[in-house]
């Protein structure tokens, strides 16, 4: 099970999607950081009425994960809780908008449709099958067991 989650392949098109998503997606966490918490984690258990642990859960899969995604650490682990979090963002709130961002401003700033968290979700599905590509680390340290397997095998 555990090379299945850490394995990846040679593949420069993850290397893209895990950068690109990781980037938008750390920017989009980090503004909820520092004075931009407190009205998040009201929004979480006020509106929501979830407990507190969910903002603190959306806030550490939005920045941790993200960097993480950056560096294809764990790449498919990371992509599998931020897939979880986005539906349970469409599911929560999103959802009930439609699917078009608020363009006309009908409803309340952070009120959006759905329609970039399904790119999230199929960006996140891709990863998952995927892995992390070339030039992550899942894909370096894999290199360097299978080296080290080779070594083994090879030894007189």
């Amino acid at each position: 099970m555990k090379d299945k989650l850490f394995n990846t392949n040679d593949n420069l098109a993850s290397t893209i999607l895990r950068i690109a998503l990781g980037s938008i997606v750390l920017i989009h966490g980090s503004t909820k950081l520092g004075d931009g918490f407190a009205p998040f984690e009201q929004f979480i258990t006020g509106y929501l009425e979830l407990p507190a642990l969910a903002a603190y859960a959306t806030v550490f899969i939005e920045t941790a994960s993200s960097l993480m995604l950056i560096l294809g650490v764990a790449a498919r682990v990371n992509a599998i809780a931020m897939f979880v979090l986005f539906i349970g963002m469409i599911v929560s709130v999103h959802g009930q908008i439609g699917f078009m961002m608020n363009w006309s401003g009908q409803y309340d700033a952070g009120m959006e449709g759905y329609e970039y968290h399904l790119l999230v979700l199929a960006i996140c599905g891709g990863l998952i099958v995927l892995g992390g590509g070339r030039f992550s680390a899942d894909h370096y340290i894999q290199k360097y067991r299978e080296d080290k397997m080779t070594k083994a095998n090879n030894w007189p």
